[in-house]
């Protein structure tokens, strides 16, 4: 207990073995007063200076929209507020299964969440989330006023929304440096979680650009963040915010020490589109893309993993147009490294439609110079399904069989339905190349940085190879392309 309370209080402490009163003493280290201790921030002054900015928002349903079913807010919500003896907020009563009521009912309480201020006019960000599907929303100030808002835009692609209400004069946020924010800095997040208006925590950024899948380069801290918090501001020790507090990883559904937020540049460059047209464009040029992993990177000669490997080209796409093949890796967008694959989307996306953008490729070997003209992506585009190639006679030789493949020619109609000018087709894949990830049905389209058009390509491929190399290959599964590293003796 001493030992934990010393830890805990920021001074230092030692284990002491005990020994005979005659024998030299030892002395512990004490705690050093307080006031002494370094390192550790007073957010009062922040709390002081950005607290006027942040807003509580409540989501209303009418009953025509809310159902017949269920039973008001989220039960563990209002057990919450029981068992710790805090009063239920306002529109939070707990009431019986809904029954049907008439239009002019009055609307009930849907869900609770967080926003700042932009403008002192009255424009508020927070998360698309927040204001989804709600018939009305009330947003309530630090100083207890409450305003109607109205939705001047959403993007739930980036889960960003801008609300605005009729008020002048508030005090709106200073916009932080992202690119400044460190990982290790101190953070705050002011909100409501579970509706306890102006909550205050803090902890530290635990890393930046975090891909969650979402193509977002997440801000990932571990401020105690839960819901009713989604939409309020993190900020840094400058009093500038930094990001949206947005999602949290959880198993139990509470905070366990690992939040995200979007990055305010991200969230300020759709508020801006928002705010202009009421919708956000984006660009796009018709890409599948991949990580590119150590393995791969090293058979081809790429050296370092880095880029995006294209696993598949859309038809017709600027891409397509612009000469990108399945395979390639592309390295460079606009003169912007692409460190990670999820770093393409976001630079494309951020690129105006009808733009011409230059493009660094890794093929077979070598790099290329691309221009592609960027189109618009719309809201959602159909799938694309994978073709299933014909059966054909397989052919085999001793260093194909070393690697456990068995191919066959491409015949005519599958190169027009896989849209391919040459390739073999994968008979059977055995021992190293199975374990490679080749499976049967796979079309080779390069191996060894070699273009393949036939089986006989392959064998000649493999055989200007040091035998102690893993061999590279590059196929098609359907429409998609990625790359295997075969390692076997030969």
């Amino acid at each position: 207990m001493l030992l934990t309370a010393a830890i805990a209080a920021g001074g230092t402490a030692a284990l002491v073995r005990h020994a005979p009163l005659s024998a030299q003493t030892v002395v512990v280290p004490t705690v050093p007063p307080a006031a002494s201790v370094r390192g550790l921030p007073d957010f009062t002054d922040l709390v002081d200076l950005v607290g006027p900015s942040v807003v509580n928002i409540r989501t209303l349903e009418r009953a025509s929209t809310a159902g017949t079913g269920g039973t008001g807010p989220d039960e563990q919500m209002l057990e919450f507020f029981k068992r710790f003896g805090i009063p239920i907020p306002p529109g939070m009563t707990p009431r019986g299964p809904r029954q049907e009521r008439g239009p002019s009912e009055e609307a009930q309480p849907r869900g609770v969440g967080s926003g700042f201020i932009l403008s002192a006019d009255g424009l508020i960000m927070t998360n698309a989330h927040v204001v989804d599907g709600a018939d009305e929303l009330i947003v309530t100030l630090p100083d207890k006023r409450e305003f109607k808002a109205k939705v001047v835009g959403t993007d739930k692609r980036t889960d960003v929304a801008v609300v605005k209400i009729e008020a002048s004069g508030l005090t709106a946020v200073k916009i932080g440096d992202v690119n400044r924010l460190r990982v290790g800095e101190w953070v705050m997040a002011i909100g409501s979680p579970f509706g306890l208006e102006n909550t205050v925590t803090a902890g530290i950024v635990s890393a930046k650009q975090r891909d969650t899948g979402d193509f977002l380069p997440f801000i990932q801290t571990d401020v105690a963040i839960n819901p009713g918090n989604s939409g309020g501001p993190l900020i840094n020790m400058r009093g500038e915010v930094v990001g949206i507090n947005s999602q949290i990883y959880s198993r139990s559904g509470g905070f366990q020490g690992i939040s995200f937020a979007i990055p305010i540049d991200e969230a300020v460059r759709v508020s801006d589109q928002l705010r202009a047209t009421g919708r956000v464009t984006r660009g796009r040029i018709g890409v599948q893309i991949d990580q590119v992993s150590k393995d791969v990177a090293e058979s081809i000669g790429l050296g370092q993993p880095k880029g995006a490997l294209v696993r598949g080209v859309e038809p017709n796409s600027p891409a397509a147009k612009a000469g990108v093949e399945p395979g390639d890796i592309i390295l460079k967008f606009d003169g912007k490294e692409i460190d990670k694959s999820v770093d393409l989307p976001r630079l494309v996306g951020n690129t105006k439609p009808g733009n011409k953008s230059s493009m660094t490729v890794f093929r077979r070997g070598s790099q290329r110079e691309l221009s592609v003209t960027v189109a618009e992506l719309e809201p959602e585009r159909p799938e694309v399904k994978a073709a299933a190639p014909e059966p054909a006679k397989a052919q085999s030789s001793n260093a194909l069989q070393t690697l456990g493949l068995s191919l066959a020619e491409l015949t005519a109609a599958e190169k027009k339905e896989l849209s391919l000018k040459s390739g073999v087709r994968i008979a059977s894949a055995e021992g190293p190349a199975a374990r490679a990830g080749l499976r049967e049905g796979d079309v080779i389209v390069a191996i060894a940085n070699t273009e393949t058009a036939s089986v006989k390509d392959v064998e000649t491929a493999l055989g200007k190879l040091e035998k102690s190399r893993p061999v590279n290959v590059l196929f098609r599964r359907g429409e998609w392309a990625q790359y295997a590293v075969i390692r076997a003796p030969r």
